[in-house]
């Protein structure tokens, strides 16, 4: 797939920083850019998404984008980065160190169901990514660091649980972690063919329920063998 970039500026027309006000916030402005550009990349993919449909959203400049990000692809990049760092952050606070093991671990595969469940276009952009074999993803340092929270915070469940005879031992966080994304993820990323290929309803409050409980067993039982 050949991606096209698109020109921040014409090369004789510089960018000139955006003139400060009291109004004027770089945070929030960034952060409306990467709400929008979020919407963008899902609705287009990365190839088809266009700055100036970003910019009309919240009413600004394309140049006023290009200022805060450069190009197309570095907000990809940011909206990437944002995406993971919104659910690395939020596991941080699951307090999983303070539980028990086998509390932490159905606490974190709660948490993830629930979190890919409401959180659709992160589930979208991580497949769009996929189509573009991780291309970007590479670009990002910061994505590498934040997802190796995760694999930390389970490492350390595991040995306890281990300890306490509740886990069985030699466990790979890694291959803890790839199972407890892959029952949450594949509902979701395959919602609509699954559900039309099987008649099934996988929205429903009864079944999501019913899903969530099952993977939480799934997992804790292959911990426990």
């Amino acid at each position: 797939m050949t991606i096209t970039s698109e020109l921040p500026v014409a090369p004789d027309e510089p960018l000139v920083e955006p003139r400060k006000s009291r109004k004027n916030n770089p945070e929030k402005t960034r952060e409306n850019i990467l709400q929008e550009a979020i919407v963008e990349f899902v609705q287009q993919g990365l190839s088809g998404a266009r700055v100036d449909a970003i910019a009309e959203r919240i009413h600004t400049s394309k140049r006023m984008i290009y200022y805060y990000f450069g190009s197309k692809e570095q907000l990809y990049v940011e909206v990437l980065e944002k995406l993971y760092g919104d659910i690395r952050s939020t596991e941080n606070r699951l307090h999983l160190a303070e539980l028990a093991p086998v509390e932490a671990i159905r606490r974190l595969v709660e948490f993830t169901f629930d979190h890919h469940d409401r959180n659709v276009d992160f589930v979208r952009i991580v497949c769009i990514e996929n189509i573009h074999n991780a291309e970007f993803v590479k670009r990002s340092d910061a994505i590498k660091a934040m997802n190796n929270t995760i694999l930390d915070s389970l490492n350390e469940i595991l040995r306890r649980g281990a300890e306490e005879g509740v886990f069985r031992a030699g466990l790979d966080p890694l291959d803890v972690h790839l199972l407890i994304s892959s029952f949450c993820f594949y509902r979701v990323s395959n919602r609509h063919t699954f559900s039309e290929i099987f008649q099934i309803d996988l929205p429903d409050e009864t079944v999501k329920q019913r899903h969530r409980a099952m993977i939480c067993e799934s997992v804790l039982r292959y911990l426990q063998a």
